[in-house]
C-alpha cells in the first residue's frame, strides 16, 4: 500500500499543469494556441523566452523536489531510497504527460524526466543535457534534440552502471518521451516540423 500512495501523490504532483496556469494568468489557453501543448517550447513561442524558462523550471522542480526530498528521507537506505525515486519518477512522468485536471491530455515530458533524473542519476542525466544541447545546436530543432536525450539515457546509466530499478526505469522513460512526440516525429518525417525561433507560416 505505501507504494501505491507514493504513485498516486507522484501522479497528483505531475498532473499539475504548470504551462497552463502560467498561460492562463496572462490570459492565454496555450492548449489552443501553437502546437497545443502546454510544455516549455509552446509556451516561449506564444507568450515568450521568459515565460518559456519559467514554465521549464517549474516543471523540473515539480519533479526533482519530490524525489530529492524522499532520497534525503530514506538516506540511509540507498537502496529503498533509489526504488522510491524511480516509482516517484514513473508516477510524476505519467502526470505530466496525462493529467488528470486536463483530461489526461499533458506534456511531452522533457522537463520531468531531467528533473527528476538529475537527483536520481546525476552523471547519466548531465551526459544526456550535453548530448541534448549538442544536437539542439546542430540541428535547431528541440524535438530532434529531445528524442536523442531519451535514447541516450539507457545508455548512460548502464555506463554509470546505476541500479537495476533505475536502469529498467530509463527504458519506461524514453519510451514515453518518444509516444509523446509522435506528432513531432511524423512532421520532421514529412519536413513540416519548425526550428527552434521560426515563425509559423
Amino acid at each position: 500500500m505505501l507504494y501505491f500512495w507514493i504513485f498516486l501523490v507522484g501522479y497528483f504532483l505531475g498532473s499539475i499543469p504548470s504551462g497552463v496556469i502560467v498561460a492562463k494568468a496572462k490570459g492565454i489557453d496555450i492548449l489552443n494556441e501553437g502546437s497545443g501543448n502546454m510544455g516549455a517550447t509552446n509556451v516561449r513561442r506564444i507568450l515568450g523566452k521568459k515565460y518559456g524558462v519559467f514554465v521549464f523550471f517549474l516543471d523540473f522542480f515539480k519533479s526533482a523536489l519530490p524525489i530529492f526530498v524522499a532520497k534525503m528521507y530514506l538516506r540511509s537506505h540507498s537502496n529503498l531510497a533509489n526504488s522510491v525515486g524511480a516509482l516517484l519518477l514513473l508516477s510524476l512522468l505519467l502526470g505530466n504527460c496525462f493529467s488528470i485536471f486536463l483530461k489526461f491530455r499533458g506534456g511531452k515530458g522533457v522537463a520531468t524526466v531531467i528533473g527528476g533524473s538529475i537527483v536520481l542519476m546525476p552523471c547519466a542525466t548531465l551526459l544526456g543535457v550535453v548530448l541534448w544541447y549538442s544536437v539542439f545546436l546542430a540541428t535547431r530543432f528541440v524535438s530532434i534534440a529531445s528524442l536523442c536525450f531519451a535514447l541516450s539515457l539507457p545508455f548512460n546509466a548502464y555506463l554509470f552502471a546505476y541500479q537495476r530499478e533505475i536502469f529498467r526505469l530509463t527504458f519506461f522513460l524514453t519510451a514515453v518521451i518518444f509516444v509523446r512526440h509522435a506528432a513531432n516525429i511524423r512532421r520532421l518525417w514529412n519536413g513540416e516540423e519548425q526550428q527552434f525561433g521560426e515563425k509559423k507560416h
